[in-house]
């Protein structure tokens, strides 16, 4: 990609609209700037309405003397084509649209995607300098659109890590992005049927890898506790006092609790999923009510040391310990639970939505 370039492509709301690139991309916003092109608040550049009489031959023309070049897109506005298709998916679907002039910010980018597709790889090794972003507005869920490297018409569609899974990148339980057809009602079908459900099983299992992880944290950490405790000395053979052991154990309370945040985070969504009868083990239901019970224990407590009046550590850890002993005692039985409850569908598109084409004809002037 040049040091700066302006890429051109088509809105129907809008016309012509511009998008800046490159490592010297404030050249392209130059000359924009001074061809009568205005920057809306997601970094586009429009011709004010009523225009200002700017062809693009006067756009060349400047971009030439700022050091830029000028392309044109084989394809429509991309915040147009992800309007489209956040107006088809079911739920609540928002969309804008995301600039990465510089390359550095999508490096920036790449360790929030949580894919293990096409998607991810070509984040890695292409040049995207804009995409689109469609949140679900009532689950959180925010997927990345992007125009396919190397093809004219498809897109790719993939996610971010969700927000309580912190980064995505190399994560093996991540979903794979797909490749998306240039009708709007196609590829909301895609999403809908193919994409939606495997990331959220994959949430699923990521979650259930969290709290498997927290679990087996503690317990590592309650063994070698219990060790010092029994042999009265520290790892390394040193005599162990009363005021030594108080302060170990007020440590592996400290290290217990926060780890146990993560089971508070995450287990409420798959408790809910499980259903013991309808399982092989239907007996774990009595496991499940007391872990249920030690969750709601938790977040009450981390309730009152977020909001309520300060809390002293040995008295948070008090209330603590029982909830976490349960999880430790009963976790497994929620584990295997856990693997054999699917998420909740979400109500898919009819068949018959609406094949709207993303692809646009150029701009009738445009050229390179």
């Amino acid at each position: 990609m040049a040091e700066a370039q302006i890429i051109l492509s088509h809105s129907q709301d809008s016309g012509i609209v511009a998008i800046a690139a490159g490592e010297r991309y404030p050249w392209a916003h130059t000359a924009l700037t001074k061809t009568g092109f205005r920057q809306d608040e997601e970094g586009v550049y429009h011709l004010p309405a009523g225009g200002s009489g700017t062809t693009v031959v006067d756009l060349v023309t400047c971009a030439k003397r700022h050091r830029t070049s000028v392309h044109t897109s084989s394809r429509r506005f991309i915040g147009d084509m992800a309007r489209d298709l956040a107006s088809l998916l079911p739920g609540q679907w928002s969309a804008s649209v995301e600039i990465y002039s510089h390359p550095a910010w999508q490096e920036d980018l790449v360790p929030w995607i949580w894919d293990s597709g096409e998607l991810g790889r070509a984040l890695q090794s292409e040049r995207i300098p804009y995409a689109a972003t469609l949140t679900d507005t009532v689950h959180g869920t925010t997927l990345l659109l992007v125009e396919r490297p190397g093809h004219q018409l498809d897109y790719l569609v993939g996610a971010f890590a969700p927000e309580s899974l912190e980064e995505g990148y190399g994560d093996p339980h991540a979903p794979r992005s797909i490749v998306l057809p240039p009708f709007a009602g196609r590829a909301a079908q895609a999403v809908a049927d193919r994409y939606l459900p495997s990331y959220e099983q994959a949430v699923h299992a990521r979650r259930s890898v969290a709290i498997a992880a927290a679990l087996e944290s503690i317990r590592s950490e309650r063994d070698t506790w219990q060790a010092m405790v029994a042999s009265a000395r520290y790892s390394d053979a040193t005599p162990l006092s009363a005021a030594g052991l108080g302060a170990a154990t007020d440590e592996f309370l400290d290290h217990s609790w926060r780890s146990f945040l993560t089971v508070i985070d995450h287990a409420p969504t798959l408790i809910d999923r499980c259903h013991p009868a309808s399982s092989p083990w239907p007996d774990d239901a009595t496991a499940l009510s007391r872990l249920t019970g030690a969750v709601t224990d938790a977040e009450s407590l981390q309730d009152d040391v977020v909001h309520g009046s300060p809390l002293p550590a040995q008295e948070r850890n008090s209330r603590a310990w029982p909830a976490i002993e349960t999880w430790l005692t009963d976790g497994e039985i929620f584990l295997r639970q856990a693997r054999v409850s699917a998420p909740h569908r979400r109500p898919v598109l009819p068949v018959s939505a609406p094949v709207r084409s993303l692809a646009a004809a150029r701009p009738a002037h445009c050229g390179h």
